[in-house]
């Protein structure tokens, strides 16, 4: 295994490669500290995953919501991509307008 490190956008990522050999069985993950591809929460608040356009919120204020429940449809690159909880929040305040562009870790919605 060898851990290179990636810039994407000005973002850098550490990627861990496995070298592959010819056979017919699967490559299978080795480590236990893999990267959640679900919402940033922090301080309260869930951040968007990418950069995008909000097409659809779909929570409101005081809203309670379960894990899996769908929050918001982002658009990123001419694709929908739904940001759901990852565990049971309440909504306490909706940081984005639909239509509105945002950023790579923006803060959008406050939860608790």
């Amino acid at each position: 295994m060898k851990i290179y490190k990636v810039k994407v956008n000005g973002k850098i990522y550490e990627v861990e490669l496995e070298e592959v050999i010819e056979n017919d069985e699967p490559i299978t993950k080795t480590t236990s500290d893999s990267k959640n591809t679900s919402p940033d929460i922090k301080n309260n608040s869930i951040k968007s995953p990418m950069q995008g356009t909000i097409q659809k919120i779909l929570v409101k204020p005081n809203q309670k919501v379960e894990k899996g429940d769908s929050l918001i449809i982002l658009e990123a690159m001419k694709l929908e991509n739904d940001i759901t909880a990852d565990k049971d929040y309440k909504i306490i305040a909706i940081l984005v307008e639909e239509g509105d562009t945002v950023n790579s870790d923006q803060p959008l919605l406050k939860v608790e």
